[in-house]
């Protein structure tokens, strides 16, 4: 069995993990603890805010008790708002309250990326302008370039929770672009697990999306593949296109 612990931010999407589970149908077991928010809003300082290390850790205890071997901060804004030294300070943090392997989503979309051979991506995220524009930054830091970007404008995690299919596909086809090799969907508040294939045939290219890369990222790390196509492309090859993202997800044991 190999267990990866997931600390999500509040209450939206977190049943997309479960479901993730029944996909994989395997041995795999994705325990989740739900860390406290603060304010519900998209706005910098609030992300900033919601990534607090000493929030995101108040699961560590919890999730090493069900045998997590790696730990994933579920959050993308709440990753990215921390900018790119800042979010890997969060996880380095994190990774050593838990004396276990850490990442979190964000960091996770960098290691995605770089796995399916990519450098240039749209970005359809649910956020306002300002706030798709910092996870831009982020995936700049990291060495991919967004080629076109599509905000959504959604103004809460809880506002991007109800949304359904029609909506995110909506964005994406607005949001892709021609040079673009992948399209990212950040946001672990989107429902995306049950049809990620269909937006993939939609566009004709891989989709990357939130909860899809938090899972990945946390198997990584935990040094596990498996193959689960109707979880996309991303969990379709047995084997690593290209190696790993530098710096990468901190990696402390005990």
């Amino acid at each position: 069995m190999t267990t990866v612990g997931l600390l999500y931010p509040g209450h939206a999407a977190e049943d997309d993990f479960p479901r993730t589970e029944i996909l994989l149908d395997t041995d795999i077991r994705l325990p989740l603890f739900s860390t406290e928010t603060g304010e519900d809003v998209y706005r910098a300082d609030a992300l900033r805010e919601q990534g607090d290390p000493d929030r995101i850790a108040e699961g560590v205890d919890e999730l090493r008790l069900a045998g997590a071997e790696a730990l994933v901060w579920a959050s993308s804004g709440g990753s990215f708002g921390q900018g790119w030294e800042g979010a890997h300070e969060q996880i380095a943090t994190l990774a050593r309250a838990a004396g276990l392997p850490a990442s979190s989503t964000s960091i996770g979309f960098g290691h995605a990326v770089r796995e399916l051979g990519a450098r240039r991506v749209a970005v359809a995220a649910p956020y306002p302008d300002d706030v798709t524009g910092l996870f831009a930054d982020f995936l700049a830091s990291a060495g991919v370039e967004v080629v076109a970007a599509a905000s959504g404008g959604a103004g809460s995690s809880a506002e991007a929770g109800s949304w359904g299919p029609d909506e995110v596909k909506r964005l994406v086809r607005e949001a892709d672009h021609p040079d673009a090799e992948v399209v990212l969907v950040p946001d672990t508040s989107l429902h995306t697990t049950a049809y990620i294939p269909e937006l993939e045939e939609l566009l004709g290219k891989p989709v990357l999306t939130a909860n899809q890369v938090t899972v990945w990222e946390g198997l990584r790390l935990a040094d596990r593949r498996t193959w689960a196509p109707t979880l996309g492309t991303l969990f379709a090859s047995r084997e690593p296109v290209l190696g790993r993202l530098e710096p990468k997800g901190i990696e402390v044991r005990e």
